[in-house]
């Protein structure tokens, strides 16, 4: 089965192949698409789809992430990636400095698109937010966000596939995924 994973952001298209490993031949596409400006990262990843569907063509996936701190009372949500790209993670551990509630947590949604519609596939991890960045693994807020003793930055790759934001989503859409292709496979190519 083939997937196309539409990202300008390549970590994330490396994460899904790491996710699906050699039981789905996904191959990346970085086109930069429209993001809507909502509350509900579903309707962002959905309106991607949309855009990417009619660019493309083929079936694919998009996602959207949700970085949400509750002391921030719930900044940056929708916007982490813009947050991210302006004040980073240092930034944020600035705006947390002597907050006790440090709890936060990810919500990525995938949405896949094809000549039948869109579906929308939604995972939530939670977590705190450490005081200084940790590890070099992975990428964007993975250094400073912690569950279980360990940053997303300290935790390799195959083991963030499994419990991760976007792990969680993306099982969700997996077992839809192989469900659907399986009963027609000449669907997929």
């Amino acid at each position: 089965m083939k997937l196309v994973v539409v990202t300008s952001n390549p970590h994330k298209a490396h994460e899904v192949a790491a996710f699906f490993g050699k039981a789905v031949d996904v191959s990346h596409v970085a086109l930069e698409c429209p993001e809507l400006r909502l509350d509900d990262v579903g309707e962002i990843a959905r309106g991607k789809a949309r855009y990417a569907y009619g660019e493309i063509g083929t079936p694919l996936i998009v996602d959207d992430t949700s970085f949400e701190i509750d002391a921030l009372n719930g900044f940056p949500g929708p916007f982490a990636a813009y947050v991210l790209d302006t004040i980073g993670n240092a930034g944020i551990l600035k705006l947390m400095e002597g907050e006790q509630d440090r709890s936060a947590c990810f919500t990525t949604a995938i949405a896949f698109a094809d000549a039948d519609g869109i579906q929308v596939f939604c995972g939530t991890i939670h977590g705190t937010i450490t005081t200084a960045p940790r590890g070099a693994l992975g990428f964007g807020y993975d250094p400073i966000f912690e569950c279980n003793g360990k940053t997303l930055a300290e935790i390799p790759l195959a083991e963030k596939s499994r419990i991760s934001h976007r792990a969680k989503a993306l099982s969700g859409f997996h077992d839809w995924f192989i469900r659907k292709y399986s009963a027609h496979p000449d669907a997929n190519g």
